[in-house]
């Protein structure tokens, strides 16, 4: 799975945490690995554009996908060649606007900007939230993929500290013997 992240608005971004995000909600819900995803991270201005473009809404706001190639193509024989990458979209985040989201919300820009990226996925897999039904379940799968993924994290993180303990031991220990 190919994810490529570029920041171009100025504010500082964990590029290589949006992308493991990014790749742990589409790993999650079984997405080709052939798939190719875009995260781009714009400033206030360009994301009003694009808002406005695209949406008809005035102003910036936090995340916006736009969903390019369907990965699920059933129209395809049965017999022909497997595809070529497939362009799953891009996802656009603007840093700046999330700021104030996540002051309002209590946690850090970059918790924001996990939790957007785990948004932005979902509208490029098709989930939506325009009716209480939809986003309710929408809602409860993106908690779902970050808490999952968080804990994924700390699990790693907890086994790298147990490695270099280990090895400090084992190291110190080595020496002793000779």
């Amino acid at each position: 799975m190919s994810i490529e992240v570029c920041n171009e608005s100025g504010i500082s971004v964990d590029e290589s945490l949006i992308a493991s995000v990014a790749r742990f909600a589409l790993d999650a819900m079984h997405v080709s690995p052939a798939a190719e995803l875009s995260i781009l991270a714009v400033t206030e201005e360009a994301m009003s554009e694009l808002h406005e473009r695209w949406m008809e809404e005035p102003g910036p706001t936090d995340v916006m996908s736009f969903p390019m190639d369907d990965l699920a193509d059933e129209s395809r024989r049965p017999d022909a060649p497997d595809p070529g990458p497939a362009l799953l979209g891009d996802i656009v985040l603007c840093p700046e606007f999330a700021k104030a989201q996540a002051r309002a919300a209590g946690h850090s820009l970059a918790d924001e900007l996990h939790l957007l990226t785990v948004h932005g996925v979902l509208h490029l897999l098709g989930h939506d939230h325009a009716e209480p039904d939809e986003e309710r379940e929408m809602f409860a799968l993106q908690n779902q993929l970050l808490t999952r993924w968080r804990t994924a994290r700390e699990q790693e993180a907890a086994a790298e500290a147990q490695r270099r303990s280990d090895s400090a031991v084992l190291g110190v220990v080595g020496l002793e013997d000779h």
